[in-house]
């Protein structure tokens, strides 16, 4: 009888991990896929002004020269944006 039972927790065990992708999705369910065009946008638009922040602080009090060129390129695609 303990053989049996045995057998059914390992079988069970098979299958809960080959389902796994679909009971995470069944009970757990992306949250970003409920997100507005708009909530996109913004989102979006806050990463872009974390970076530019992060490049703006960078060059410090001694201007541009602080940036590497790589830097200087994506302020100024972000500043056209």
């Amino acid at each position: 009888m303990s053989e049996v039972i045995i057998l059914g927790i390992i079988v069970a065990a098979v299958l809960l991990f080959f389902n796994r992708v679909w009971i995470k999705n069944r009970f757990f369910p992306d949250q970003q896929k409920n997100y507005t065009i708009d909530d996109q946008f913004n989102s979006d638009k806050r990463e872009r002004e974390k970076e530019i922040d992060r490049l703006l602080s960078k060059m410090g009090n001694n201007g541009i020269s602080d940036l590497s060129a790589k830097e200087r390129k994506r302020l100024d695609e972000l500043s056209k944006m």
